[in-house]
C-alpha cells in the first residue's frame, strides 16, 4: 500500500503509518485534552475557592460540585479502538451441519480466518481450525450435504476469480476442485436428496458465460450438464438436482425465464421480466413435484411480491405482497420445498409466517432481545436453527435454536470486546425530496451529546442497486463513536421500496440521485442536527463515485471528501467492465448510459471532467486488483489533481480488490480515514 499526496510521493516500500502520522494535525484530539485540563484545574480552582473564602459552604457543596465536574470528566464516551471494529471478529457465520450434529464457524488462527468446527454442545475451547488459509483469509463457506466436507471459495489478491475448496473432515484434506486461471466459480445448488454432489457455474470455456457442472465431492469429478446459451446470468435447479431454468438477458434489458421441461428439450422461454421489474423480481424455487415455480414478482405491481406460478398454464397465485416494500428473503421447506417463512425489510426486519407449525418458533426468538433475528442455517431436519440476533447497539449475536424444546442457547458475539464500551443507536428517518419523493434512510448520532451543530459524515452505501439496513454496522459506531453524526440514506436507485424508487435512478448518476443525497444533507441542516460547514461525503464502489461527485459537482456542501474504489469515469468504467457482466450491459446501458452513443452525456456525469472544482480535501483509496472498478478510475483523477495542484491524499493497495479483505490493509486505510476526518471535521482519533 502507498499514500500519495499533491506534489508528494512515499516510496512504496515505506510504512505509510508514520510519515502520515507526522503530517496530520488532529486538533480535536488536543481540544479533548485541553478539555479535561481545564475541568480539573478549574475543580482545583473552585475547591480552593470555597475553602478560602466560604468555609462552611465548602464543606456542604465541594463534594457536590466535585461529583458534578468528575461526572462530566467520566461520562465521556470511550473512544473505541479501531481493531475492535474493524479488526477480525472473535468468530462469525456460524452455521449447523445438515446432520445437526456439528457446528462451524469462521475464526482467526494467527490473524488469519479460517472455519472451525466442533460437535454441538462441546466447549469452544476443545474446537480446532479445520482449514489452513494464510493471506486474505475465509470469507465464505458452507457444508456439503454429506457432513463430511466443509467447502469455501477463494479468490487471489482480490481478483474475485473464486475458486471452489474443500476440506475433508475425515482424512483432513484440502482439495482445490477448480484449479483454473482466470476462471470464476459460483455454488448453484445443493441438496440432501443428493449428498455427494453440488452443481456449480463456471466461465470456463468462455470468460463472458458461466456454464453449469455438476461436481462429485468425494472425487471431485467435474462433469458439464447445462451450457450457457449466450445470454444467461443465473441458474435454477429443482430438488432432483436437475437443471430446469436460466434467467437470460434480453435486448431490451430485461430477464426472459428460460425453461428446459425435460431433459435435452432446447430452452423456451417461460416469461419476462422487463427492465423496471429486473431489480426485484426473480425466480426462488421449484415445487417438488417440478410443476410450479415460486419467484419474487412485480409485473402488475409496484413492490416485488412473492408468488406460486403454474408452469402448465402460467397462472399465477400470489402468496405475500405489500404495497410498498419488496419481499426480501423466502424461506422453503426442506421437507416439501413450499414456501415457510417470508421477510420484508421495511425500516426494520419483519416477519411474515406461511407454516403456522413455525410461528410459535418465531415468536421465541423474537424474545431475544430489542433487535431483529434472521435464520442463517437449519439442519435437514429443520429441528435446529443459526439465529442471528442484530441490534444496532452491540455486536452480532448468534444462537442455537432447538424447535423441539424451544430452546434458544446463546453460542458467542462476533466481537465480545465491543460489550465494554457504549454504543450509539442507529435511527430510522425520511424526508421528502425536491420533487416530492419520499426518501428514507438512518442517522446514528454521537452517545452523550446534544444533537445540535455537530459535524456530520454522509455515508453513501455501494451498489447502487441494493440498501442500508437496519443493524449493528462497523461504519455507523465508528463515526458516531469519534463524535460524528452517520448520515445512510437510501437514495433513488436502492433497493426494497418497490421498483418505482429504483426506476426513478434511471441515467440519474450525478443526477437525481445526487439531488437524493444534497437534499438529506439540507434535511439535517434544517433540523439543526449538522452544522453547517462540517458535513465529509464517504463512501465505497458508487458510495465512492458519490464522494467523488460531492467534491465536484457540490464542492461549497462537504468539508472534505473520502472516496473508495469510487468510478471518476463513467465511460472507461463501463467500458472496462469484467468480462463476465457482458451479458448485463445492455442494462448497464439503460440505467447508466451507453458511451458509445452517450459518451458526452456521461462526460457530463463523470467526476473526472470536473476536477476543476474541487475546493475540499480529498482522500481517496483503491485496490490494484479490483475488477469491477479498475485501478485506473482512482489514478486518472488523482493524476488530474496532481497536475492541477489539487491538495489530495491518495492510497493504492497492492494486494486487494473492490474492498479490503485483510485485517492490516483495513487498519491502515480506516487509521488513514480517520486521522483525515479528526483533521478537517475536528472529531477524535485514536492515536
Amino acid at each position: 500500500m502507498y499514500i500519495q499526496r499533491a506534489r508528494y510521493r512515499l516510496d512504496p516500500q515505506l510504512s505509510c503509518s508514520k510519515p502520515k502520522a507526522e503530517e496530520m494535525v488532529i486538533g480535536y484530539s488536543l481540544m479533548l485534552f485541553y478539555l479535561y485540563f481545564s475541568w480539573t484545574e478549574g475543580l482545583k480552582c473552585c475547591t480552593r475557592f470555597c475553602f478560602l473564602h466560604c468555609d462552611s459552604i465548602a464543606l456542604l457543596y465541594t463534594p457536590i460540585i466535585t461529583c458534578l465536574l468528575m461526572s462530566m470528566i467520566e461520562t465521556e464516551v470511550r473512544l473505541i479502538p479501531r481493531n475492535i471494529l474493524f479488526g477480525n471478529p472473535d468468530r462469525t457465520s456460524p452455521q449447523i451441519s445438515p446432520d445437526g450434529t456439528k457446528l462451524g464457524w469462521l475464526a482467526p488462527v494467527n490473524g488469519v480466518l479460517n472455519v472451525w468446527v466442533n460437535p454441538v454442545g462441546a466447549e469452544f475451547s476443545d474446537a480446532r481450525p479445520v482449514t489452513n488459509d494464510t493471506d486474505r483469509g475465509i470469507r465464505g463457506w458452507f457444508w456439503g450435504r454429506d457432513n463430511r466436507h466443509v467447502l469455501y471459495i477463494q479468490d487471489r489478491e482480490g481478483d474475485e476469480n473464486w475458486h471452489l475448496y474443500s476440506v475433508d473432515l475425515e482424512t483432513g484434506k484440502t482439495k482445490n476442485y477448480t484449479p483454473f486461471e482466470n476462471v470464476q466459480v459460483h455454488p448453484i445448488k445443493s441438496s440432501h436428496r443428493s449428498p455427494d454432489t453440488i452443481l456449480i457455474s463456471m466461465n470456463k470455456d468462455n470468460p463472458e458465460l458461466m456454464d453449469v457442472y455438476r461436481l462429485t465431492l468425494s472425487s471431485g469429478e467435474l462433469q458439464k450438464v447445462a451450457e450457457n446459451p449466450g445470454n444467461g446470468i443465473g441458474w435454477i435447479a429443482d430438488e432432483m438436482m436437475q437443471v430446469r431454468g436460466i434467467m437470460g438477458a434480453n435486448q431490451e434489458g430485461g430477464w426472459d425465464l428460460l425453461l428446459c421441461r425435460n431433459g435435452d428439450d432446447p430452452w423456451e422461454t417461460f416469461l419476462t421480466w422487463d427492465l423496471d421489474d429486473t431489480t426485484s423480481s426473480g425466480p426462488v424455487g421449484f415445487s417438488l413435484d417440478g410443476t410450479e415455480l415460486y419467484a419474487t414478482d412485480s409485473r402488475d405491481a409496484n413492490a416485488a411480491r412473492l408468488v406460486k406460478i403454474s408452469l402448465e398454464t402460467g397462472d399465477v397465485d400470489v402468496i405475500v405482497e405489500d404495497p410498498i416494500y419488496d419481499v426480501h428473503q423466502v424461506y422453503l421447506s426442506r421437507e416439501t420445498n413450499k414456501p415457510q417463512l417470508v421477510e420484508i425489510l421495511r425500516d426494520r426486519s419483519q416477519w411474515v409466517v406461511l407454516d403456522e407449525t413455525l410461528r410459535g418458533d418465531i415468536d421465541r426468538i423474537k424474545t431475544l432481545g430489542n433487535g431483529d433475528s434472521t435464520i442463517i442455517s437449519r439442519s435437514d431436519d429443520e429441528n435446529s436453527w443459526i439465529v442471528l440476533h442484530d441490534d444496532a447497539e452491540s455486536s452480532e449475536q448468534y444462537y442455537l435454536y432447538d424447535r423441539s424444546s424451544k430452546e434458544a442457547t446463546h453460542l458467542f458475539s462476533a466481537r465480545p470486546e465491543l460489550d465494554n464500551y457504549q454504543l450509539a443507536q442507529m435511527e430510522p428517518f425520511s424526508f421528502t425530496a425536491r420533487d416530492g419523493m419520499t426518501i428514507h434512510g438512518y442517522l446514528t448520532f454521537p452517545t452523550g451529546k446534544d444533537r445540535t451543530g455537530l459535524p456530520m459524515v454522509l455515508n453513501v452505501h455501494g451498489g447502487p442497486w441494493t440498501r442500508d439496513t437496519w443493524g449493528y454496522s462497523a461504519e455507523p459506531q465508528w463515526f458516531a463513536n469519534r463524535g460524528y453524526i452517520c448520515m445512510g440514506v437510501n437514495y433513488r436507485g436502492s433497493t426494497g421500496y418497490g421498483k418505482d424508487f429504483v426506476n426513478a435512478a434511471g441515467k440519474e448518476w450525478g443526477g437525481k440521485m445526487h439531488d437524493d443525497l444534497v437534499d438529506a444533507v439540507n434535511w439535517a441542516l434544517e433540523q439543526g442536527y449538522a452544522g453547517p460547514h462540517r458535513v465529509a461525503i464517504y463512501g465505497g464502489s458508487y458510495g465512492g463515485y458519490a464522494s467523488l461527485v460531492g467534491a465536484t459537482f457540490t464542492p461549497d456542501l462537504f468539508t472534505c471528501a473520502v472516496a473508495l474504489v469510487g468510478p471518476s469515469n463513467l465511460v472507461t468504467f463501463i467500458n472496462t467492465i469484467p468480462p463476465y457482466w457482458r451479458p448485463l450491459l445492455k442494462q448497464m446501458h439503460e440505467r447508466v448510459g451507453n458511451p458509445e452513443t452517450e459518451e458526452e452525456f456521461l462526460k457530463s456525469r463523470s467526476p473526472l471532467f470536473r476536477v476543476d472544482n474541487i475546493s475540499i480535501p480529498m482522500l481517496i483509496a483503491h485496490g490494484a486488483n479490483d475488477p469491477r472498478v479498475k485501478q485506473a478510475e482512482s489514478e486518472q483523477i488523482v493524476a488530474a489533481m496532481k497536475e492541477k495542484g489539487i491538495p489530495h491524499e491518495y492510497m493504492l493497495f497492492p494486494d486487494e480488490g473492490h474492498g479490503f479483505a485483510k485485517p492490516e490493509n483495513r487498519m491502515k486505510f480506516y487509521g488513514a480515514a480517520e486521522r483525515f476526518l479528526a483533521e478537517h471535521l475536528g472529531g477524535r482519533s485514536e492515536e
